[in-house]
């Protein structure tokens, strides 16, 4: 029998996947599949969805960083965007006859982003560290810790003196982050995590509090840690693994009906103005119109969180229990259309340019153009470690150099060593456009996407950039593509690094 579930989920999930859709779509229609199917459901296929919403909980609460949530455009633009859907929402369900406490954890629900999708979307096209990224990313924390809160709602438990033990868990940083320190292997890291997921999971539920928030509050725990990103990503597939069981759950629940299946059609409908909201807020916060609607795709989805809260909200008696498979549609749905508007998100913000900058503020913010390089002769796009060795090579020969990235916090950690650099997205084509290229003689691409310094050498000789540029290539196959479009060097840093190692133990 569990050979027919997991390789149901695999075969949908997989069909999805080359329909450049999220793998998770597919597993919602498996679990409708079997349903269809009256295949029994497993036994403990409910214990396995809650360990995986409580390792996703566990995950979220290790990027939390009330630093990057006190950004004004993270507060402004998720606060303001929560506030209005959820206001919107709660009145419509009033008016169609719900309890108004259900129609406003349901509303709320609604205003969520798929953490899933906008995470898979950013981390495949390496904009997680970006500007837009970072605010997306805590965008999403935001309305995470929201959620946390409505489940705690939704389950309705009078709390008693003894979940004030909860209060504890924070204090006990010290000690988890030394066990993590002491876990060298990648296994007992691994290990370490699930643990502390569900003992804290175990702890808030002996004390009447959800499970959920234990696994929370744990990860805040750990949270600052520099071995979390290792944690994270070693948790990643896991907790992966877990969800599935919680999709494939939520299909098996209920095969939705005709009329259901109507009402999902109709919030999806109702993505477009979600995706107006967010890029209507991110502009009046100052960004560009480039970043807001990047942002904004990202974020135009119901997140798989509303298909948690919407199931506590059933289950305390809130709303009637057909809205669980209305919500799971609309959550699949939406993420079968953002998908693929995410993979083409620059191409279609090229398109609606001459259209959607005309709705940008004069005065930007953080993420506005370098308007001129001063007296610097080079440029070096990409700080990472090549990009920071060929500006420090290039300044150790007294060459006027400027570096430009598109992370914050590089960029923040270069300007406190006291080096000049700008903010700039390489995959921007306006940058392209407007650097001010009047003194620079020459250009070092270090970006690691390959179509991304194919646009940025294409643009600048499409610009009449007569000085050198020189940047690096991993694959045979990229360095003659490379030097059509005008690279005047092209560097091979693995085949260079074995260079180097010969050179060095033979001298």
């Amino acid at each position: 029998m569990e050979f027919v579930w997991i390789s149901t989920a695999y075969m949908i999930g997989l069909i999805a996947s080359r329909l450049s859709l999220p793998p998770l779509v597919g597993y919602l229609v498996a679990g409708y599949v079997l349903h269809g199917l009256d295949i029994a459901p497993l036994p403990n296929l409910a214990h396995l969805a809650d360990i995986g919403i409580e390792l996703l909980l566990f995950s979220v609460g290790l990027k939390l960083k009330p630093s990057s949530l006190l950004r004004s455009e993270v507060l402004s633009v998720g606060g303001s965007h929560l506030l209005l859907v959820t206001g919107v929402s709660a009145l419509i369900f009033l008016a169609m006859g719900q309890r108004i406490s259900g129609g406003l954890v349901l509303g709320a629900s609604l205003a969520f982003s798929s953490t899933v999708l906008a995470i898979k979307v950013l981390d495949d096209s390496s904009e997680l560290s970006s500007l837009h990224g970072r605010d997306v990313l805590s965008i999403l924390i935001l309305q995470d810790i929201v959620a946390i809160g409505l489940l705690a709602f939704a389950d309705g438990k009078q709390l008693t003196l003894w979940a004030l033990i909860l209060l504890i868990v924070p204090f006990l940083r010290p000690l988890a982050h030394r066990l993590l320190t002491v876990s060298r292997s990648g296994e007992l890291i691994l290990m370490l995590g699930v643990s502390l997921a569900l003992g804290g999971g175990v702890l808030a539920e002996s004390v009447g509090v959800s499970p959920d928030i234990g696994a929370l509050l744990t990860g805040v725990m750990l949270a600052s840690h520099p071995k979390i990103e290792d944690l994270s990503n070693k948790l990643w597939s896991l907790k992966e693994l877990f969800l599935v069981a919680f999709f494939l759950q939520i299909g098996m629940a209920n095969f939705p009906t005709q009329e259901q299946a109507v009402t999902a059609i109709e919030l999806l409908m109702l993505l477009p103005l979600q995706g107006g909201l967010f890029f209507s807020l991110f502009l009046l916060a100052g960004l560009r119109a480039r970043t807001a609607f990047v942002s904004s795709l990202a974020l135009m989805t119901y997140s798989e969180f509303a298909l948690i809260t919407t199931g506590a909200v059933v289950n305390a008696n809130l709303l009637p229990a057909e809205w669980t498979s209305i919500i799971s549609l609309a959550v699949a749905g939406s993420l079968a259309i953002a998908a693929p508007l995410n993979r083409y998100s620059h191409r279609l913000f090229s398109w609606a340019e001459p259209v959607l900058v005309r709705f940008e503020k004069k005065s930007r913010q953080s993420d506005r153009l370098p308007e001129s390089f001063g007296v610097s002769e080079w440029l070096v796009v990409g700080m990472g470690r090549t990009g920071v060795s060929a500006y420090l090579a290039l300044h150790e020969q007294d060459k006027l150099v400027v570096g430009l990235d598109s992370d914050p916090t590089v960029l923040e950690n270069l300007l406190a060593e006291g080096r000049r650099v700008v903010y700039g997205d390489a995959e921007d084509t306006e940058l392209w456009e407007r650097l001010p290229l009047e003194k620079i003689k020459g250009v070092i691409l270090t970006v690691p996407e390959f179509e991304v310094r194919c646009t940025a050498i294409s643009q600048l000789r499409k610009r009449g950039f007569l000085g050198k540029i020189g940047t690096i290539c991993y694959y045979k196959g990229e360095e003659r593509e490379l030097i059509r479009l005008g690279a005047n060097l092209i560097i091979h840093p693995l085949v260079e690094a074995g260079n180097q190692l010969v050179k060095q133990i033979l001298t």
